[in-house]
């Protein structure tokens, strides 16, 4: 019987590489692992896997980029996908765009074993193929800051990132604290971060842009449940914060 290919789209070496073990061990030939989403969309369509496993959270293109390219692509493997989000919202994304299985993070590499041996048998039909959740955890307030970042396109990688997730957290719990972003907001970020005001300002303003940029206007706009922005039109950095933490004040993660 010929082997059954598949390729590893994770931001965590130490997990593909124990993933990829387990899959070699099942029978599996592992035609690459990356942590970099053009890569994997590169690879995948340089390799013609059976099966590929993709992490939401990648460098450059993440999970849904991802996604998106193998249908734009006409690319047939079969998706798994792993991912941090509890949040139903994502999950629902995950499988529209074509995944046959979502995993929650952490997940053991022989339950992705039996996922993927379960895609690359010729007697599974996609239809029947259900979306799976492996562990339901309470959605924290990291965990749904992230998924909004992912959702418009904001990637992790980037020094922003991490400073306007710390900003949105000061804003849900201080809602004040969005008034005077110079004299309170970017230095307490600063401070943290061993860093200057200025450059959490800068890095704040270009995540905002790598988002509008990557044109996820419409994304950004189903994220906040109204039409917020058109075109190149963008916000500024206290004006983004602000619609995050009254989007998860209103959700009910935090109450006041």
């Amino acid at each position: 019987m010929q082997q059954k290919k598949i390729v590893i789209l994770e931001n965590n070496h130490d997990t593909a590489e124990a993933v990829a073990e387990c899959l070699r061990g099942e029978g599996f030939e592992v035609c690459g692992e990356t942590d970099d989403g053009d890569e994997g969309v590169a690879l995948i369509e340089r390799t013609k896997p059976d099966v590929v496993l993709i992490g939401l959270v990648l460098k450059g293109l993440d999970g849904f980029g991802v996604m998106d390219a193998l249908r734009e692509k006409k690319i047939s493997a079969r998706a798994i996908v792993t991912g941090t989000f509890a949040d139903d919202e994502i999950v629902s994304r995950v499988m529209a765009k074509g995944a046959r299985y979502y995993l929650m993070k952490p997940v053991s590499p022989a339950v992705v074993a039996v996922r993927a041996k379960e895609l690359a048998s010729d007697t599974v039909k996609p239809a029947a193929v259900p979306a799976v959740r492996e562990k339901r955890n309470p959605v924290s307030l990291d965990e749904k800051i992230s998924g909004i970042f992912i959702s418009i396109g904001i990637p992790p990688h980037i020094k922003g990132y991490g400073y306007l997730r710390e900003g949105i957290k000061m804003a849900v719990e201080e809602p004040s604290i969005i008034n005077n972003v110079t004299k309170q907001l970017y230095p307490k970020i600063a401070e943290k971060f061993n860093t200057t005001a200025s450059k959490v300002e800068r890095a704040i303003r270009h995540s905002i842009e790598v988002a509008w940029n990557r044109q996820r206007v419409d994304a950004i706009n189903a994220v906040f449940g109204v039409r917020v922005y058109i075109g190149t039109d963008k916000p500024t950095n206290s004006e983004f914060i602000a619609l995050v933490a009254d989007k998860l004040i209103l959700e009910g993660l935090v109450s006041y």
